[in-house]
């Protein structure tokens, strides 16, 4: 199978890949500045770890938020 280019995309196609990657961008985004502003005692493991799983695509931002915080009730 033959990879696909952007010229060769629908606009439908386009729109949603850059759709798709600013979702992507703003998760990682907001999970790392997050991240950086919580104290280490507020977050589940090791901060440096973290970060490094935030940098898989969809998945490590929202194992971030939905694991790596303690929540503080």
């Amino acid at each position: 199978m033959q990879k696909q280019r952007w010229e060769d995309m629908s606009t439908g196609q386009r729109a949603g890949t850059l759709v798709a990657g600013a979702v992507q961008i703003a998760l990682a985004v907001t999970a790392w500045v997050d991240l950086a502003k919580r104290p280490a005692e507020q977050v589940n493991g090791r901060k440096w770890v973290w970060g490094a799983v935030i940098a898989i695509n969809y998945v490590g931002p929202i194992a971030y938020f939905l694991g790596g915080r303690r929540r503080s009730d």
